[in-house]
């Protein structure tokens, strides 16, 4: 068993700009799949040492958040790895303490949750937006490093990301998604909207960066024009900034051959209603 006690090194130099130099599909899968499979690892030691990690990931919309968030969770155990991706909140949770809802999301032990846009809700579209009041807000700047660092004084690892898009990349990935029939539903009026007010929205973000981006809490910002470079990027910083190594997994042994004992007997196959083979009726279609 390897004794690697840490994940892949991010490299340290800044990201390439949109007209730089693409990694190769080749290259991007086979070291996508190399990062994957170190996140296999991670989440056997989360799960083993009963650990709890949460990912933040906020940033524009279109950014490249939930690609990068599928990319991470394609292999990974549902029952250890989650997706907190929350709605707008009901009337109820509007009553609640703001942070409430999203306590309620937090991992237990041996699991790992990744925000899909988190409690920072506050500090970018319901502050530009007008969803909630100049108070609330100020708050919200407040008390989030204080309820962060109770978090982390609770032995939870929080890793915060932000995704930075430039305004011309933004606005040609939704005008990709007016036309795509598999992704028209990731283009909301909000999402139009964030357009129109980029600058509100970025200052926005720059007073919750001086609120927020603390020694033990820092955010980690992904340059994300170039979508593959940007989830390399972001994969690889994340392991390399937790120690985790191999843990011992349970023994499995398989038969040589499939156990028979000639005491069971199948039923007749008119007897149970099969799906049609669809899949036969395009053999001849290429």
């Amino acid at each position: 068993m390897s004794t690697t006690t840490k994940g892949p090194k991010a490299k340290s130099a800044k990201s390439a700009a949109p007209n730089a130099p693409r990694i190769s599909d080749e290259v991007y899968q086979a070291e996508l799949f190399r990062l994957q499979t170190e996140f296999v690892r991670l989440q056997e030691w989360v799960r083993h040492t009963g650990q709890r990690l949460v990912v933040v990931f906020e940033g524009r919309d279109g950014a490249g958040k939930g690609g990068t968030i599928k990319r991470i969770t394609e292999y990974l155990n549902p029952r250890v790895a989650r997706i907190a991706a929350l709605p707008a909140p009901t009337e109820r949770e509007r009553g609640q303490w703001y942070y409430q809802r999203y306590i309620a999301q937090l991992p237990a032990k041996g699991e790992i949750v990744l925000f899909d846009r988190s409690w920072y809700n506050r500090a970018g579209v319901e502050k530009v937006m007008g969803f909630c009041t100049p108070q609330e807000h100020a708050l919200f700047l407040r008390q989030t490093p204080i309820f962060e660092q109770m978090l982390i004084d609770d032995g939870l690892l929080l890793r915060k990301y932000w995704f930075s898009v430039s305004e011309g990349e933004q606005l040609r990935r939704f005008k990709a998604r007016l036309t795509d029939p598999v992704r028209q539903w990731k283009l909301s009026p909000m999402d139009t909207e964030s357009l129109y007010r980029r600058e509100d929205y970025s200052r926005a973000k720059d007073e919750m960066m001086v609120h927020t981006d603390t020694p033990v809490s820092p955010w980690y910002v992904v340059e994300s024009d170039i979508k593959k470079h940007a989830r390399l990027n972001m994969m690889a910083h994340l392991l390399s900034t937790i120690s985790y190594h191999d843990v011992e997994r349970p023994r499995v042994k398989l038969p040589k051959t499939p156990v028979v004992s000639g005491n069971y007997r199948r039923p007749p196959r008119e007897l149970s209603k099969y799906v049609d083979d669809y899949a036969a009726t395009l053999i001849g279609d290429r």
